[in-house]
C-alpha cells in the first residue's frame, strides 16, 4: 500500500507540470494565433492521460487508506475533523471535479471547427482543472 500511495504523491508532480504545460501552451497558441498541430494535440493528451491514471491511483489509495476505516464513525466525526474531510471528502471531490473539466475541454476541443477553439477550450478547460488541484493538494504531507 505504500507504494501505491508513493505512486500517487510522485507522479502528482508530473501530472501538475503536464498539465501546466499543455494550459500554457494552449494560451501561447491563442494569444500567438497558432494553428493546433500534433505537439499541441499530444501535449494536450498526455495531461489527460497521466490525470486519468492519477485519478485511478488516488481511488485505490482512498480505499486502502488507514483514513477510510473513520467512516465507520458516521459522516459527523469526518466532517468534524478537518484532516478526515481533506482526505475522505475535500481532495477527492474536487479532484474528481478537476479531472472531468480536464476531460470535458479535450472533448470539446475536440468538436471545435477552428484551432482559436481548440487553444481556448484547452485553456480554460485544464486551467480551471488546474487551480481546483493546487487547491486540494494536501501540501502539508506531499513529498
Amino acid at each position: 500500500m505504500d507504494i501505491i500511495i508513493s505512486l500517487h504523491s510522485r507522479l502528482a508532480y508530473a501530472v501538475l507540470a503536464l498539465l501546466v504545460l499543455a494550459t500554457l501552451n494552449a494560451f501561447w497558441g491563442l494569444v500567438g494565433k497558432r494553428s493546433f498541430g500534433n505537439k499541441d494535440l499530444r501535449l494536450s493528451l498526455f495531461g489527460l492521460i497521466f490525470s486519468h491514471i492519477q485519478l485511478l491511483l488516488g481511488l485505490i489509495t482512498y480505499f486502502v487508506s488507514p483514513y477510510f476505516s473513520a467512516w465507520e464513525g458516521g459522516m459527523g466525526a469526518v466532517m468534524k475533523d478537518s484532516t478526515l474531510r481533506l482526505y475522505l471528502v475535500e481532495h477527492p471531490t474536487t479532484n474528481i471535479l478537476a479531472i472531468v473539466l480536464i476531460t470535458m475541454g479535450w472533448s470539446l476541443h475536440k468538436r471545435a471547427t477552428t484551432d482559436r477553439k481548440k487553444f481556448f477550450r484547452i485553456a480554460v478547460f485544464y486551467g480551471v482543472g488546474i487551480l481546483l488541484l493546487l487547491s486540494r493538494i494536501p501540501w502539508q504531507n506531499w513529498p
